[in-house]
């Protein structure tokens, strides 16, 4: 014990002799926080300096009574390829709405898809404006600590991680500030509510720097015309600036001294040396590869690849002490520079189109008869197979409580569901990444806007990608419009996508249309915009630029109009309007059973339901008092169903029984109170007591010799008024002169 207590006493003189090294990873300064004004009741509070103080940057932003923290930690040494992996991981905590998860843990779990999707955005949102050179890797992480259920903290998490990232010694500005926006009764909302949001025409969230620049872009709208959407990003744009500035002020009064880029020597003579050789030695072939527009992706991929490995090779041949990965950048840089000017001196692309020209389409549908719908789009060498599926209403999904929350939908009959697997492009591999999850969140968004309200349906739409050289989730909204009209669904409009590109050279812009996967990967942006003839669907921008602006938006989104309507026009040519008949397609009916009759309709615990449900596929749900709701796969088994149902609650007349009147009966039970006697097939049997059974006492049935199946004679005197059961006497017939026989055993039958 004496020696570990001297251990801990040498190692806090040592602590003490070097406070300046502890304040260099934890932070002495006192809190701070800026109120910022957003737009509503409440201001936009963001705070430092309480909470988890030992990560690289730490803020807090709160809106009403919602509050998310968000941490960041950089660490490690930094990657050999010119990659900077960033980790952002978002997570809804059920208690921050005082819930309990409901899985069987009763605790969080993996992340869900609401989350996956937050954590893209927020890192779209940033990464742009990382240092070049700075490949560290980094992790934000964002904790939705309360939630009010009115206010979004999902743009709230953005502007966490950017007061996070800005309070930091991570290289890494200028701040970015982010708000969402709505469009409700003719009039831009800044911050909607969720209440709000269910009325509104548009979903738009925009993160933008002080300067106004716009670093990312998403959201859906109800086909919202182009240029009120236009001039709702320019409103999106001034207010993200004056938050950007905010977290600017807090950064320049509470954070710490950003770190210097170790080992990323811009410009270093080693690097000017490499990189003339690589131009030397691929210069000429890459130009003539990319001005050869005959070749497909496939071929004109391994012609560049093996410039690639034979240019490293040579090189390594004379320095063997040359990273390769550093070679493979300069080649990179060299094929971006080409292709760009390519594009600005001749107005040419790689595939020889101009700016603003469609690659080829063509479509089909109704390709397989068994399918509800079906649809087949080709652009270029992007192909999507798009399938639609219709089951019950009762095969909607339901989403978590904290989903629902947040987002104010509780179900979802409508999935768009996007497949991605690696022979799209030739590779191996079985795909289900977030990157696929975030593409089929798009075309879903974009699709949902033209799908008719009060679907008798759950539909789920499914794309998968057979083969891929870009734009294959834009692919998928055209292909599923199409596979939606095949199946017979009424859509408002037919709905498609292009993906728009930029390239930029010495101060200069050009935007691109319909960009292919090499455009996507050396350009600048990748604008994905849908939408039909009368508006906006949906967009997502994704920029590698420290921002665009907001000429540039305007520009990409003139462009991906028009692209949009030529598009239309070809797509129209294969189909459009629904089809009014398949045989496969599902039926549904409601169903209304009278009181009296519902529990011959359902059976003991609903065997008769069960039944039916087994034998014809039929599937029924209760919707209503005395209303369900059925389900059949084909009209066929509907048919079958409905002719079960007819049986079952057709019953026979029952005569009305008239006071005093002698009716014959058969015993059904002999008990030791009495007999059990049934005076119709469709009457239940009837307790006879012993006192009912003969003029003198007797304690048994037995001793007047009755059996079961014996036909008896009694007299009806109506109910009892307290328990409602038939009053019959055998006995009344032997001490009172007999009335008219009848016997109910001859009534007629409906």
């Amino acid at each position: 014990m004496l020696r570990v207590l001297l251990r801990k006493c040498f190692y806090c003189s040592k602590i003490h002799e070097r406070g300046i090294a502890i304040r260099s990873f934890y932070s002495t300064q006192g809190p701070a926080k800026v109120e910022i004004e957003c737009g509503g009741e409440r201001n936009l509070e963001i705070s430092t300096g309480r909470l988890a103080r030992l990560a690289d940057g730490a803020a807090v932003a709160r809106l009403g009574a919602t509050s998310v923290m968000t941490t960041v930690v950089s660490k490690g040494k930094p990657t050999a390829q010119n990659f900077l992996p960033l980790t952002v991981d978002y997570r809804q905590k059920a208690a921050a709405a005082g819930r309990i998860p409901t899985n069987y843990l009763r605790r969080e779990l993996g992340a869900t898809e609401r989350e996956i999707l937050v954590g893209r955005m927020i890192d779209r949102s940033l990464r742009p404006l990382f240092s070049k050179g700075y490949n560290v890797e980094t992790g934000i992480n964002c904790n939705l600590m309360s939630v009010d259920g009115v206010h979004d903290p999902e743009v709230l998490s953005i502007n966490a991680a950017s007061a996070a990232l800005s309070l930091s010694d991570v290289p890494w500005g200028p701040p970015v500030g982010a708000v969402r926006l709505g469009f409700i009764n003719g009039q831009t909302v800044l911050n909607p509510t969720r209440r709000e949001l269910t009325r509104s025409e548009l979903n738009l969230v925009v993160a933008g720097t002080k300067d106004g620049l716009a670093t990312m872009l998403e959201g859906e709208a109800k086909c919202l015309d182009h240029h009120t959407f236009l001039n709702a990003i320019k409103l999106g744009l001034e207010h993200c600036a004056k938050i950007a500035e905010r977290i600017e002020n807090l950064a320049q009064e509470a954070g710490k001294p950003k770190r210097e880029l170790v080992g990323a020597e811009v410009n270093s003579a080693q690097d000017t040396e490499l990189s003339s050789l690589v131009d030397t030695l691929c210069s000429a072939q890459l130009r003539s590869l990319y001005t050869d527009h005959s070749l497909d992706k496939l071929t004109r991929d391994q012609r560049m690849f093996k410039i690639r490995d034979d240019m490293v090779n040579q090189i390594r041949s004379i320095k063997p002490e040359v990273d390769g990965s550093l070679l493979g950048d300069l080649f990179s840089s060299l094929s971006k520079d080409i292709v760009r000017n390519l594009i600005f001196e001749e107005n040419l692309r790689v595939d020889g189109r101009s700016t603003t020209d469609i690659r080829p389409i063509s479509c089909d549908v109704n390709l397989h008869s068994p399918l509800h719908g079906s649809a087949l789009f080709q652009r270029g060498q992007t192909q999507v197979l798009c399938t639609v599926a219709l089951d019950s209403l009762q095969s909607s999904m339901k989403l978590d409580p904290i989903t629902a929350i947040t987002g104010g939908v509780k179900e979802k009959n409508f999935m768009l569901h996007y497949e991605f697997p690696g022979y799209a492009t030739g590779d191996l591999g079985r795909g289900g990444s977030r990157r696929e999850m975030g593409h089929g969140a798009l075309a879903e968004k974009a699709l949902k806007q033209v799908l008719p309200g009060g679907t008798q349906f759950t539909i789920r739409l499914t794309s998968e990608v057979l083969e891929s050289n870009g734009s294959s989730s834009m692919a998928s909204i055209c292909g599923g419009s199409l596979a939606l009209l095949d199946a017979g669904i009424p859509l408002s409009e037919m709905a498609s996508g292009v993906a728009m590109g930029l390239v930029t050279r010495d101060g200069e812009k050009r935007i691109l249309t319909d960009i292919m996967g090499m455009e996507d990967f050396l350009g600048d942006m990748d604008f994905k915009f849908s939408a039909t003839r009368s508006g906006v669907c949906a967009l997502q921008a994704d920029v590698k630029l420290p921002g665009i602006s907001l000429d540039v938006i305007e520009q990409a989104v003139e462009g991906g109009v028009e692209a949009n309507h030529r598009i239309l026009d070809v797509m129209s040519n294969c189909i459009h309007t629904p089809r009014e008949h398949k045989e496969c397609w599902p039926v549904t009916r409601k169903l209304e059973v009278p009181p009296h009759k519902r529990g011959k309709f359902l059976g003991q615990a609903g065997l008769n339901v069960r039944r039916i449900t087994q034998e014809t596929g039929v599937q029924i749900y209760p919707e209503s008092e005395g209303v369900w709701q059925m389900f059949a796969p084909n009209p066929e088994s509907m048919s079958e169903a409905e002719s079960i149902i007819e049986d079952l609650l057709t019953e026979e007349k029952v005569p009305e029984l008239e006071f005093g009147g002698i009716y014959t009966g058969k015993v059904t039970e002999i008990l030791d109170r009495g007999i059990m006697i049934q005076l119709h097939e469709q009457m239940s049997p009837v307790l006879l007591h012993n006192s009912q059974l003969s003029p003198r006492k007797i304690q048994h049935p037995s001793v007047l010799g009755l059996k079961v199946g014996q036909d008896l004679q009694v007299k009806y005197y109506g109910r009892d008024p307290a328990t409602g059961q038939m009053r019959l006497s055998r006995k009344a017939l032997a001490i009172s002169s007999a009335a008219a026989v009848k016997n109910l055993q001859n009534s007629a039958k409906r």
